[in-house]
């Protein structure tokens, strides 16, 4: 199996190498890793005791953030050491203040886990969500650095536990604690013998709310959103952003809609203009006067949605008629009922609001079209999905601090 999980990263290497010249993140991916070790070992300050946490991307960053932050502000003494290993974590977040290093992970072989570890000789290592490198892991534990996994979870379909997941097993025996976010993850895990399990939660909780604490006003959104029912249509994708655009095309409510597309490419702004015939304007280029004519504004910036949420009545988040949704636990926070595609399931937080009827899935337009009037026109209905949503953040922060807690207690 090592000789297959070796061939693996090679041939997902040279794919990347492949589509470099035609590809831009594949392009950042690999001019990332170059000269990695000197660059590393260059950077690091060797007297220093080092924390490292690694996140896969961006959305594992933020789910971690409020990890890494406690953790920075309990052991100042330490310096903290983050990677990425897609460029979507990278490039945005490389000179996040909180963090004193900030790299690409190197590709997982041998040579290169042993290298990165005796440079880094960090005091612990943890891991976010997922991200399961097998030499990587082995080499923590051979040098004997205590590993977590935090805010993980797990399911019945993952290789783990099918009859041919022996061999991924033994990753899993690498971390000297995980933390995971439900019961169900726990028993899968005891399942297959890994008994050093811990429920947590989510620490997305602990950043969702902290970002809902010190979110920013937008005085063109104030603006805006006057005197209209407001819908914030966040990460959306092509199929999403069809379904909302014939909306507000025809509906004959006071309905306003802000889009903050996944994507933010000149073709996509142009096209979303284009296709809105309800005075569409793009945030960059609004005044006053456009202002009061528009009934769809387009975000073409990034790093304000979240705020942008708390001008909201309604969210639709995109992804669902995709590989999945994106965040909903920021329109949970802010207390918005939350629609989006039929492709959750893979999501617990998405799984549970639906539950709680703080959240709708929609399979189609026509769906979207009777969600959308259910909630504008019963205000009940609208406050008490939005009351629920905004309850079952509330009943989950706390994670960070019990994953902090233990690890401090944890035997290495």
């Amino acid at each position: 199996m090592v000789i297959l999980y070796r061939l693996g990263i090679w041939l997902y290497y040279f794919l990347i190498w492949i589509v470099s010249p035609f590809n831009h993140k594949a392009s950042l991916w690999l001019k990332g890793r170059r000269r990695w070790a000197k660059r590393l070992y260059d950077a690091l300050d060797h007297k220093s005791s080092i924390a490292w946490f690694h996140c896969a991307s961006l959305g594992e960053f933020e789910q971690g953030r409020p990890l890494i932050e406690e953790y920075k502000t309990s052991n100042p003494e330490h310096k903290i050491l983050i990677t990425f290993f897609s460029p979507s974590g990278y490039e945005i977040r490389k000179n996040y203040a909180q963090a004193d290093y900030v790299f690409y992970l190197p590709l997982d072989t041998k040579r290169n886990a042993k290298r990165f570890v005796e440079s880094v000789n960090p005091v612990m290592a943890v891991f976010i969500k997922y991200e399961f490198w097998f030499f990587m892991l082995n080499e923590l534990k051979r040098k004997g650095i205590p590993t977590y996994l935090v805010s993980a979870i797990f399911r019945p379909d993952q290789i783990f536990f099918r009859w041919y997941g022996p061999w991924n097993r033994k990753m899993l025996s690498c971390f000297n604690h995980i933390f995971v976010q439900n019961e169900i993850s726990k028993q899968l895990l005891q399942s297959i013998d890994i008994n050093n399990v811990e429920i947590t939660g989510d620490t997305r909780f602990d950043r969702v709310y902290a970002t809902f604490r010190s979110s920013q006003e937008i005085p063109l959104l104030d603006e805006f959103c006057k005197d209209a029912v407001i819908i914030i249509a966040g990460s959306t994708w092509p199929k999403d952003e069809q379904m909302l655009i014939r909306f507000i095309n025809n509906t004959r409510h006071m309905v306003k809609i802000v889009f903050a597309p996944h994507e933010i490419t000149e073709s996509r702004i142009t096209s979303l203009i284009e296709a809105i015939n309800t005075h569409p304007i793009r945030f960059t280029k609004a005044n006053h006067q456009i202002l009061k004519q528009s009934k769809a504004l387009i975000m073409d910036t990034i790093g304000i949605l979240a705020s942008a949420y708390k001008y909201g009545h309604i969210a639709y988040v995109g992804g669902g008629f995709g590989s999945g949704i994106h965040n909903t636990l920021e329109p949970a926070t802010f207390g918005l009922p939350i629609l989006f595609g039929p492709n959750y399931h893979k999501f617990q937080e998405a799984k549970e609001l639906v539950e709680r009827k703080a959240a709708f899935s929609i399979k189609n337009e026509d769906e979207l079209t009777t969600t959308l009037n259910d909630l504008i026109n019963n205000a009940e209905l609208l406050k008490s999905a939005g009351k629920s949503a905004a309850q079952y953040v509330h009943e989950n922060i706390g994670a960070t601090h019990r994953v902090l807690k233990l690890i401090s207690s944890t035997p290495s």
